[in-house]
């Protein structure tokens, strides 16, 4: 007879629920979103669904209606009735027994949570702490999907060390992202950031971030850099769903601020950044 164990407890194969069998749990094979509300309204749900839509082609998921889901979205939302919320909805490839290869007539799981969001208002006032993390992550960074060990990993590191984020760093030595946001640092009076390729998530916070520099006349250089130049910057800062723009004042246990580090004061958020922030709220 095959079996299957749930903790202590043996089940026929032929009696286990489709969740135990699903391929989001064997193979991490599935792709997912967040997306936010502001004040009752959700924000930026055509980005974030069409993203959505770009992952689930990457990984040749299809038979998932785009329309259906953002029904499913809108009306999850409004049953929570939760003004300000964390939506997260993922899909994988379905249930099977465990085999790496798939048949065509799998039929995708769609899972989804609306839960109250966070207060972010101390880290975007006082700031935050991050630390460096090599970027051990599979290539295609730009599909959102639901292998996230690396990131895991990454950010229990950070969190050993007392900071709230993790930021990757490549083979070259330079900064993609960070483990769950984007990554921002500002010098000389302009903005630099990591440009999108396959190890970059097109993030919806990013873009927002760099429309609201161009409305405030803050120049954008889209290149790679060092952890070097980023603990030396004047600014800095990551942008994520959840959290919008939330200013960094330590980056590996150096303080982030204007002038040499001999002379830079306790790390605080800089000018630019508070910009960027007010900027950003006059999109929500």
């Amino acid at each position: 007879m095959q079996i299957a164990m749930i903790h202590d407890r043996i089940v026929p194969m032929d009696q286990l629920e489709p969740a135990y069998l699903d391929r989001g749990t064997f193979f991490g094979d599935g792709v997912y979103e967040v997306v936010r509300s502001y004040n009752g309204k959700i924000f930026a749900l055509d980005e974030h669904l069409e993203r959505f839509a770009r992952s689930l082609a990457a990984v040749e998921i299809t038979a998932l209606d785009i329309a259906e889901v953002r029904s499913r979205v809108e009306n999850a939302f409004a049953a929570a009735g939760i003004p300000n919320a964390k939506i997260y909805f993922h899909a994988t490839r379905g249930s099977a027994p465990r085999d790496h290869a798939y048949g065509p007539d799998l039929k995708p799981n769609f899972f989804l949570t609306v839960t109250t969001l966070s207060d972010a208002s101390h880290e975007k006032a006082a700031g935050i702490a991050v630390s460096t993390y090599p970027d051990v992550r599979w290539k295609r960074c730009d599909i959102k999907s639901l292998n996230l060990l690396p990131n895991v990993l990454a950010r229990a590191d950070a969190a050993r060390k007392g900071c709230a984020e993790a930021i990757f760093v490549d083979d070259a030595g330079l900064i993609t992202e960070g483990a769950a946001s984007a990554f921002f640092a500002i010098t000389a009076q302009t903005l630099r950031t990591a440009p999108l390729k396959a190890n970059i998530l097109p993030s919806i916070t990013r873009k927002f971030v760099l429309r609201a520099a161009r409305d405030i006349g803050l120049p954008v250089k889209e290149e790679s850099f060092t952890p070097q130049f980023a603990a030396s910057a004047d600014e800095a800062f990551i942008a994520v769903t959840t959290k919008d723009i939330v200013p960094v004042v330590k980056f590996d246990d150096k303080t982030i601020g204007p002038g040499s580090p001999a002379v830079r004061l306790a790390g605080k958020p800089g000018k630019f950044t508070k910009l960027l922030i007010e900027q950003f709220r006059s999109f929500t």
